[in-house]
C-alpha cells in the first residue's frame, strides 16, 4: 500500500482528524486511501481527496485551523516558493502503530509492507 511520510506531531494530527491539510511544496496526482507513516510506523490511514493552491505562507496563515503549522515554519519551509495543501478526509488512527519497511531513501511516498513478528 502507498504511504505518505510525515513528521510528528503532524502525522498524529492527520490520523486523529485534527489536521486536514498537509502542506507540501508540490502537487500530487495521487488520490485515495493512503497510510500515514512516521518514524518507521504506519500510524493510521486517510483519504487524499484534493490538492489546493498554490499559496504563499501569508495566505496559508489564514487557514491555520486546517493545517496547524505556525507561520514562521511555513515561511522557512517555503523558501520563497509556492506551497500546496494536500486535503485529507476520513482519517483513521490505528489502535497500535504498525511497524513497516520503508525503502531507504524514501522522502515523500513509500510503498510499504507490514513487518511480521517482533
Amino acid at each position: 500500500m502507498k504511504g505518505l511520510i510525515v513528521r510528528r506531531p503532524f502525522a498524529d494530527w492527520l490520523v486523529e482528524g485534527r489536521k486536514r491539510w498537509e502542506i507540501r511544496k508540490s502537487r500530487t496526482r495521487v488520490r485515495g486511501e493512503i497510510l500515514i507513516l512516521s518514524e518507521g510506523y504506519a500510524l493510521g490511514k486517510a483519504e487524499l481527496v484534493d490538492v489546493v493552491g498554490p499559496f504563499t505562507p501569508e495566505e496559508l496563515a489564514g487557514h491555520r485551523e486546517k493545517h496547524l503549522v505556525d507561520y514562521d515554519l511555513l515561511r522557512e519551509y517555503s523558501g520563497g516558493k509556492p506551497l500546496y495543501a494536500w486535503v485529507f478526509d476520513n482519517p483513521e488512527k490505528f489502535e497500535e502503530p504498525v511497524k513497516v519497511n520503508i525503502k531507504r531513501g524514501s522522502q515523500v511516498w513509500a510503498n510499504v509492507e507490514p513487518v511480521n513478528g517482533p
